[in-house]
């Protein structure tokens, strides 16, 4: 339960009971993906019929009608560019 299944901007399905909207404004989409509390993968979400956020747990989702896109293992130097601190350019004063 680490890792984040869904990135910002999957249309999700939340499972029914969850709200008190209406059954068609289930559907709602990730705003941000918040820190894990306590193993448990967090996510702000937005519908689309509302002005606010809600902050929702990965067990909130009901994965068999939501789509998850495949996540990129690691974002660092996957096409070789270099990282935008390089230690060898630090000065530091004595």
């Amino acid at each position: 339960m680490g890792r984040p299944r869904y990135k910002v901007g999957d249309m999700i399905v939340l499972k029914s009971g969850l709200t008190r909207t209406a059954k068609a404004d289930e559907r709602c989409r990730i705003a941000s993906i918040l820190p894990n509390d306590h193993g448990h993968v967090q996510y702000r979400v937005q519908f689309a019929a509302e002005n606010f956020e809600r902050r929702i747990t990965e067990a909130d989702i009901d994965s068999g009608q939501s789509l998850s896109r495949p996540l990129p293992e690691t974002t660092a130097k996957t096409d070789g560019a270099e990282p935008w601190l390089k230690f060898s350019g630090i000065r530091t004063g004595r």
